[in-house]
């Protein structure tokens, strides 16, 4: 009986394996690059992100494995997920991880970051092509509506920050006006779900770290563009700076919240603050930017083990394939 029922258990767990998983490598990801830049600018030991470097690897290929054999084994499990209202939009994080994992290896393994880019840069395409019909083909409830809207779409953002030298400037120019004008869009649809209609659900609050995240990438974006930090990027980075104080003034919300895969979302937007303060720094050289820097990086940092800790507790526990 006890060997039907580690069964059962391994069984659950691959078939309740959720796409957001995905996020994991975003988190690790946006961490390592904070990393690199802190050895760059601020002078972390460059030991720090080489080790991290092979540990966001290793998690893509890990978790990309096993929602892959779940996909081949339980097909209308991601069916399933792929018809969410809302967790469609994690598989967004897949193209995300890629692109983000191009700019990491990009230095160390060009070739490989060029497979990275090119592969997560087409499936981001397809997936904002998807999710606009989608939505625009089935009347969407605003109540579905949520800061995870922002990764297929707004996360175009992200496509010039890795792709400069290997797509042209008109090319790169496109996938951030895409992610810029849906950003404004979206964050409309967004706070007036939050402001006028039902709260996000309590396991749902960490998304709202989310909101951080377009604003910020975007700075980091136009900067790789075109190497400035004019009007408009001080705006971008004033916008990202905002929401920083907003979330920060918020945070005896996120006190008590019982874990949920959605802690994830913590991690990317502060990480992507720290990598733009860095180069806010780096450009200006204000003594306030500096500070900022050393704070981000230290509490997304500090937020990544916490978040690590508890997803690992949850693992053992056997918590994590409980399909919610």
């Amino acid at each position: 009986m006890s060997n039907i029922k580690q069964e059962e258990h391994k069984e659950c767990r691959l078939k309740y394996f959720p796409v957001m998983m995905f996020a994991i490598v975003m988190g690790i990801s946006g961490l390592t690059i904070s990393f690199q830049k802190a050895k760059e600018f601020i002078g972390l030991p460059s030991w720090v992100p080489y080790y991290m470097e092979y540990l966001s690897l290793g998690l893509f290929g890990i978790i990309a494995l096993v929602y892959i054999i779940k996909l081949l084994v339980y097909p209308s499990e991601v069916a399933a997920e792929w018809k969410h209202p809302v967790r469609i939009n994690f598989f967004s994080a897949i193209s995300i991880s890629m692109l983000m994992l191009a700019i990491i290896t990009r230095h160390d393994y060009p070739a490989m970051g060029s497979w990275f880019w090119y592969a997560g840069a087409a499936m981001h395409t397809f997936m904002t092509l998807y999710t606009i019909t989608f939505w625009i083909s089935h009347n969407q409830e605003i109540n579905h509506s949520n800061p995870a809207w922002f990764i297929p779409i707004v996360g175009n953002v992200l496509v010039p920050v890795g792709g400069v030298g290997l797509a042209s400037h008109s090319v790169l120019m496109y996938y951030f006006s895409v992610g810029l004008f849906f950003w404004i869009i979206l964050l409309g649809i967004i706070l007036n779900r939050i402001i006028f209609h039902h709260q996000l659900a309590q396991k749902f609050l960490p998304t709202l770290f989310i909101m951080l995240a377009p604003p910020a990438v975007a700075f980091i974006a136009y900067f790789k563009l075109y190497h400035s930090v004019d009007v408009f990027a001080h705006f971008l980075y004033s916008i990202a700076l905002f929401f920083t104080f907003m979330l920060a003034f918020m945070s005896p919300k996120f006190f008590g919240i019982k874990y949920a895969i959605s802690w994830w979302a913590f991690i990317f937007p502060l990480a992507a603050m720290s990598i733009a303060s860095m180069l806010m720094y780096h450009k200006m050289q204000d003594s306030f930017n500096l500070y900022m820097s050393y704070t981000m990086v230290t509490v997304a940092t500090i937020m990544t083990l916490l978040v690590l800790a508890q997803t690992i507790i949850h693992i053992i526990k056997k918590e994590i394939c409980i399909d919610e």
